[in-house]
């Protein structure tokens, strides 16, 4: 069976667009083939800087003859449902028509619809313009005399040629020759721009990659991914180095070449003064750069990894030249920012309200930022209030929550005031990424303690699934205050989180509550800091999640979560010992003895029987019930007491005990006695079986 060979060659593609083009070109152009009616065995999309390819294999070289009966209005029909018949089929005349009887509905026009089948380089010619012309970048462009006319061609780069060949392994391919704009489909490609700018012929994929290869064009991105990787592994360590790895600045960089070679850069000593993190940063987002330590070292050196798109003459020389001058203008930039943020701010005035308010020391540069983010009053949202009321809300938040942590009070206050300080450094204006650990570096230079620049950093922390939870207990302090202010103000405006969205990341606030909780034993109700059900439910939904992720059952979870139930900490141990209790024979044993008597009870519940409001011991008939009762009070009261202590298994245990009294009860008596009374006090029994292991879960909702 034939293979297509497809690709679309531009200038200069963003990296960051490569892939899903690639993508998108092999979902639109094989979806469109199999709704013409083709088959293919496999599709494998490439992409490079400058064109993204297709190789389709295996596709059927024509769609089937397709045969199709269309049945009409009945024979006799008004003359406008007749004609709307043969319009849709594409008849003239009522005689093309066939006449079909039904026996029941009389008799029917039918038109008989042959398609015969179409070559599939017909198809790819008709789909292929319409494909190009609306494929859906993110940005496209005009270029060239065409532009100015309406239609014209849009693509994220000026297109500049288009491969197209048609065929099998053993014969001669085929072009397919569509017009897009002027370009047409061709067998010529191109290689390398510097080394190898010549067109050449291409038959099938196989001499395409060759063809490419020779032509110093890598084209498959993860191979150029491993050329880069490996080479910059291997020149680092030949220099005594390690590369400090970055797997999307990697993603990126394979994205800017179509022929790697990695290269050795450097900059002065000096500039190693500069916190790792804004080196690292300010040479990746410049330059695309890598960074690198000594072996076994965690400390960066004055050598960088850089990419080339060209094998240089001079070995690289000038390029490595070229990229330091840039990476040294821009680290001069960034010690210029790291020096200017310990010192004093120029403009001291008008911020002794601020201090005052915050009990912060103007004589501290850090103290003396939180005062200007006050002062300027720097909005946070237009209708949550500026940064420093926000600061406001943590810190009362932040003083209820520091004796439940076990927190310094003194300690978590001092860190709350100068959490949000570094956004009024110059470091994270230029790098926002930075925020937290700038606040954490200048806090550890004015002589803060430990524990408060731990928390300036950590309090953005946990920010997702895999981040760590912070240890410190001034860090946990104030993380939960700033993830529940943001979750109540965005509550109470009404801003929340949709199927579609969550711009103000509230699910992942929710997240780091629940997991600070869990991960660190942290017992808080959380209805003592918001009254909204609303908010709850939303923890609930969260919490249900982060639990199933861990493995919990969804109906052991719905058995404990109640509406109400706002200490998460205590609901996951419940659940953890529900799950470990039903896998014994004593957990299986109550849940087929409870479900015995809930469902015999809801089913005469449902018949409106009357069931006594308490049970009355005078009206037992027989011992199987006195038996069933003093098992009720005992096992009741053991599993309160155990649950007082927290003891989720010792109170199921002792629930436990309740089966052989609940089966005798069904082999001795008959609940439905005749007498009314003694049939209310029967089911009275039956909800007391059903309120003791309602204490502990609710068994309605335990499959099984």
């Amino acid at each position: 069976m034939p293979d297509l060979l497809l690709e679309l060659r531009s200038e200069e593609i963003p990296a960051r667009m490569q892939q899903k083009a690639a993508g998108d070109l092999k979902k639109l152009l094989t979806d469109a083939l199999v709704d013409a009616g083709l088959t293919y065995e496999g599709a494998k999309e490439y992409f490079t800087p400058r064109r993204l390819a297709l190789n389709i294999k295996g596709l059927t070289a024509r769609s089937a003859d397709v045969r199709e009966e269309r049945k009409g209005p009945r024979v006799g029909a008004p003359e406008k449902a007749v004609a709307g018949f043969l319009r849709g089929a594409g008849l003239d005349d009522v005689s093309q028509a066939k006449i079909q009887s039904d026996p029941k509905k009389g008799d029917f026009y039918v038109a008989v619809i042959e398609k015969p089948g179409r070559d599939a380089q017909d198809i790819i010619r008709d789909v292929m313009p319409g494909i190009i012309r609306n494929f859906p970048w993110p940005k496209s462009m005009r270029w060239g005399a065409a532009s100015v006319k309406p239609g014209a061609l849009r693509w994220v780069r000026p297109l500049q040629s288009i491969v197209c060949t048609f065929g099998t392994e053993i014969e001669e391919t085929e072009v397919i020759d569509f017009d897009v704009d002027g370009i047409v489909a061709s067998n010529i490609t191109y290689g390398h721009r510097f080394h190898a700018p010549e067109p050449f012929e291409v038959k099938r994929f196989d001499d395409y990659a060759a063809g490419l290869e020779k032509a110093k064009v890598v084209l498959d991105a993860e191979r150029r991914k491993h050329i880069i990787r490996d080479d910059a592994a291997n020149l680092a360590f030949a220099n005594g180095l390690e590369v400090v790895e970055d797997e999307g600045l990697l993603d990126e960089v394979a994205g800017l070449v179509e022929y790697p070679h990695v290269l050795l850069g450097a900059f002065e000593e000096d500039f190693l003064q500069i916190p790792d993190e804004i080196t690292r940063l300010t040479i990746k987002t410049n330059q695309k750069c890598f960074v690198t330590r000594q072996q076994g070292d965690e400390k960066l050196t004055n050598k960088f990894i850089l990419v080339a798109n060209i094998a240089a003459s001079d070995g690289g020389k000038e390029i490595c030249y070229g990229n330091g001058k840039v990476v040294r203008a821009r680290l001069s930039d960034a010690l210029h920012f790291w020096h200017i943020d310990q010192r004093d701010l120029p403009d001291m005035g008008g911020l002794t309200a601020s201090a005052e308010k915050f009990g912060l020391d103007l004589k501290k540069p850090l103290d003396q930022r939180m005062a200007k983010l006050d002062a300027l009053g720097v909005t946070f949202h237009a209708k949550l209030g500026t940064q420093g009321e926000r600061v406001a809300r943590i810190q009362a938040l932040a003083s209820k929550l520091a004796p439940l942590v076990g927190a310094d009070p003194g300690e978590v206050d001092r860190a709350v005031v100068l959490a949000k300080a570094d956004l009024r450094t110059e470091a994270v204006g230029e790098f926002p990424e930075l925020q937290g650990l700038m606040g954490r570096k200048y806090a550890a230079l004015q002589g803060e303690s430990e524990d408060v620049a731990a928390a300036i950093e950590e309090h953005y922390k946990p920010l997702g699934p895999s981040d760590r939870v912070p240890r410190n207990k001034v860090s946990l302090t104030v993380a939960l205050a700033d993830k529940l202010d943001t979750l109540t103000g965005f509550w109470s405006i009404d801003e929340k989180p949709t199927g579609s969205g969550d711009p103000y990341a509230l699910r992942r606030a929710a997240l780091g509550v629940i997991r600070i909780i869990l991960e660190r034993g942290v017992r808080i109700s959380l209805l003592d800091f918001f009254a909204d059900l609303d908010l709850l439910s939303f923890f609930h939904d969260r919490f249900k999640v982060y639990l199933r992720d861990l493995g919990a059952r969804h109906d052991l979870i719905d058995a404990v979560l109640t509406p109400q139930a706002d200490d998460l900490e205590t609901v996951a141990r419940r659940v953890e010992a529900l799950t470990k209790f039903l896998d014994s024979e004593d957990g299986k044993n109550l849940l087929a003895g409870e479900k015995r008597a809930s469902q015999l009870l809801a089913a005469e519940e449902k018949k409106k029987t009357k069931v006594a409001e308490k049970v009355d011991p005078v009206l037992f008939e027989t011992d199987a019930e006195k038996a069933l009762y003093d098992a009720i009070v005992s096992a009741a009261s053991k599993a309160r007491e155990a649950s007082e202590k927290e003891d989720y298994f010792a109170a199921m245990e002792a629930l436990s005990a309740l089966r052989a009294p609940v089966d005798k009860f069904f082999e001795d008596v008959l609940v439905n006695a005749d007498d009314e009374a003694v049939r209310a006090n029967r089911l009275a029994l039956l909800a007391m079986i059903r309120e003791a292991t309602g204490t502990v879960a609710d068994f309605s909702k335990i499959s099984g």
